[in-house]
């Protein structure tokens, strides 16, 4: 029995937050010092890391629950699903329900239970929950419906990520710059052909790593301490990332019996593109290859920016609808998805199309 992707849908924000809207902030160091530089210069610089020159935020009218509703809805339909069918509604995110011009989460309900509810669901054996692991949601969750199916107890789950990161950043770190909104979702569903799911890695650093991304003080000096924000130790990140990731990648292939020279695509969280294109070199290199096929790693985060969970399923949506350049997946491929996120939490899925 394989976890076939039957569905995918998205939810893309229609406001644009351009680089140039970040020109006139004044950004400051955890220190709290005022960095001396002009915002348009660390804008700048920023895009020439990240590649990101773009990125959306969801309207004041939306939530995080309401994206993630939207997405799943364009699953729904893309699979041809009959919605009272499914088993279970698993919905990765990590600050809930968020309202405009606050910063308090709300999960109680949590989103699960409000994606159900939005969705009109009545089957009381539908079990909707939600899962917090840091940017590797959606994947973890994917790994988690595929569980389900695997021990015969599911055979249809709904999977969700979606993230309103907008509202909890600190407009004086410069690392807000990299964040972003959106909700993407998939219908899994147990199959017996040759497609889904042939093998995961999942990894949890839990020592010095669990700090690398946490909520803290905002790195105004005048701001009110009590107030938290989104924080990432951004160099301990990519290092981290950089030295785990393409082990997991490459643990997760082998447990496929897959060779690298197999996989069609690689589908990685769109964290930042220097990062994740360094991390599939390091791949390449531990197979002992200098060069990676060209068109192999589909990139959305030049104008979507880093939607958190919602990166993969959002990617995936618009490969297999064929609308980025170059990009497309074709029956019988072979690909690999992979995340690294707060925690540190690593995984990676092998998949055939």
């Amino acid at each position: 029995m394989k976890s076939v992707i039957t569905g995918v849908g998205r939810y893309i924000p229609f406001m644009v937050k351009t680089n140039g809207d970040f020109m006139i902030h004044k950004f400051y160091d955890e220190h709290q010092n005022r960095i001396n530089l002009q915002p348009e210069t660390i804008a700048r610089k920023f895009e020439s890391i990240t590649g990101i020159e773009e990125r959306r935020y969801a309207s004041s009218d939306l939530n995080c629950s309401d994206m993630a509703t939207a997405a799943a809805e364009d699953a729904i339909l893309d699979a041809g699903c009959d919605r009272e069918t499914i088993d279970q509604i698993i919905v990765a995110h990590n600050f809930g329900d968020v309202i405009k011009h606050t910063i308090q989460s709300d999960m109680i309900p949590s989103i699960a239970s409000r994606v159900k509810h939005n969705l009109g669901i009545q089957n009381p054996n539908c079990v909707a929950y939600d899962l917090i692991f840091g940017c590797p949601g959606w994947l973890q969750g994917l790994i988690q419906a595929h569980a389900f199916i695997q021990s015969g107890m599911a055979k249809k789950c709904l999977v969700i990520g979606a993230e309103a990161l907008s509202r909890v950043l600190d407009p004086y770190d410069r690392d807000s710059m990299i964040f972003a909104d959106g909700a993407g979702a998939t219908l899994v569903e147990s199959d017996t052909s040759d497609s889904g799911i042939l093998s995961f890695s999942v990894q949890s650093h839990c020592e010095d790593e669990v700090t690398y991304l946490n909520l803290g003080k905002s790195n105004f000096p005048e701001s009110d301490p009590r107030i938290r924000y989104v924080k990432m130790k951004g160099r301990k990140v990519y290092e981290y990332a950089l030295k785990h990731v393409p082990e997991a990648m490459k643990d997760c292939l082998d447990k496929a019996q897959v060779s690298i020279e197999d996989v069609k695509k690689i589908f990685i969280h769109q964290a930042n593109e220097k990062l994740d294109e360094a991390i599939v070199r390091e791949l390449f290199k531990l197979y002992d290859r200098t060069e990676m096929p060209e068109h192999l790693m589909p990139m959305n985060i030049h104008k979507l920016g880093n939607s958190s969970v919602a990166t993969i399923p959002t990617l995936l949506s618009m490969v297999k609808r064929e609308e980025m350049n170059g990009y497309k997946i074709a029956e019988g491929d072979i690909i690999l998805f992979a995340s690294v996120g707060a925690g540190m939490n690593i995984n990676a899925v092998c998949y055939r199309v």
